[in-house]
């Protein structure tokens, strides 16, 4: 199994018990202090979301169990939401009314369709992307935005990233699987994406669990 086989795996396995993460519920618990720092980065990190106003036709990539698109759709006119697995659509579904169309499909294989979109949307999808697919990544991002869109992702942050590009995860039962994990910091972040066309504005939520980043091609570098 080839380390993108096994990190698809993964997240189909985790689907049930992934927003036990995101609330830092169970075997994810944080001591009171950290919890609520968490909370308050999630709560900064959506409030500039909201303030980004993602309108018109969103793109979601990797959306997940929905804890994003929930938000998207108070702004969206409409939201096509694309993951790799089933469990996590059905969750998402349960999760989220609205003007929602869902797509299975892997993200390393999907063509998006050309200047469909007015934003797209990625939450801790970026550092699932290897190396040597960021410029590929970001390349079909630009083609699924029509000219003025834009683009915000969040992300995992680590002010002393892990060595190596890759992690191995553990689930509930126990099983473990090794999955892509980059953990950008914002000047680097900003740097890698102006030398493919864009300009974004990368930044850490005040307690330094979150990145988040917001912006728009720019016209510039190998990505024009």
């Amino acid at each position: 199994m080839t380390l993108l086989d096994e990190q698809r795996a993964y997240y189909r396995e985790r689907a049930g018990e992934y927003d036990e993460w995101w609330l830092r519920a169970g075997r994810y618990a944080l001591p009171a202090g950290e919890l609520r720092n968490w909370h308050a980065d999630v709560a900064e990190t959506e409030a500039a979301l909201t303030a980004f106003a993602p309108r018109g036709d969103v793109l979601e990539l990797a959306c997940g169990t929905g804890l994003w698109t929930r938000h998207l759709v108070r702004h969206a006119t409409r939201v096509t939401a694309v993951d790799a697995a089933p469990e996590m659509l059905a969750r998402n579904r349960e999760r989220v009314r609205g003007a929602v169309g869902y797509v299975v499909a892997d993200l390393f294989e999907w063509t998006p369709p050309a200047a469909a979109f007015d934003v797209c949307f990625f939450g801790y999808w970026l550092s699932h992307v290897p190396a040597d697919r960021f410029a590929a990544f970001w390349s079909s991002v630009a083609a699924a935005l029509r000219p003025g869109g834009r683009v915000f992702l969040v992300d995992s942050y680590d002010p002393e990233r892990l060595p190596g590009d890759t992690q191995e995860r553990e689930l509930n039962d126990g099983r473990r699987f090794r999955v892509v994990k980059r953990f950008w910091q914002p000047a680097e972040l900003a740097a890698a994406t102006a030398d493919l066309g864009w300009t974004l504005d990368v930044r850490v939520a005040r307690h330094g669990g979150i990145l988040y980043a917001s912006g728009v091609r720019s016209g510039r570098g190998q990505g024009r």
